[in-house]
């Protein structure tokens, strides 16, 4: 089956618009709201692979060191890092998740799973396995490098 350029531009649109308010949702669903995206987004890298040098993150969040510098900031005001000197180079810190920040992201991720968990169960089982089949291509599209 063939479409058309506009039903792709459509359908594209359409995916975008999905994907874009079932985040919203799903941040609106987690007591992670009160941090902006770039904070959640810090704060689940370092959890994931810290401790980390600021511009070792700030290239694995593709944004600026001084970006990240204002973003750590807020986390660490918010005792949700903590910033040690790194062993291998003094003038240097490594910043890692509190148990604060890293409870905070179990929560957030537990919130978020359960809410889509609710909406997954609201499906019919044709609707699940077209949903699941679905996945493997969804995350084909993470692989791609961001555009400069």
């Amino acid at each position: 089956m063939s479409h058309s350029m506009a039903d792709q531009e459509t359908q594209v649109t359409r995916l975008r618009l999905t994907v874009a308010r079932l985040y919203r949702q799903m941040a609106q669903a987690s007591h992670g709201q009160d941090l902006t995206f770039a904070q959640l987004s810090a704060l689940a890298r370092i959890e994931e692979h810290g401790p980390l040098r600021l511009g070792e993150l700030a290239a694995r969040e593709s944004v600026a060191a001084p970006s990240m510098t204002r973003t750590l900031t807020a986390l660490s005001y918010g005792g949700l890092i903590e910033r040690e000197a790194d062993p291998s180079d003094g003038r240097s810190s490594l910043v890692s998740a509190t148990a604060k920040g890293r409870e905070l992201m179990l929560r957030v991720r537990r919130e978020r799973s359960e809410l889509l968990a609710d909406r997954v169960a609201e499906l019919s089982g044709e609707q699940r396995e077209t949903l699941w089949s679905a996945l493997g291509v969804l995350e084909l599209l993470l692989d791609r490098p961001a555009l400069d």
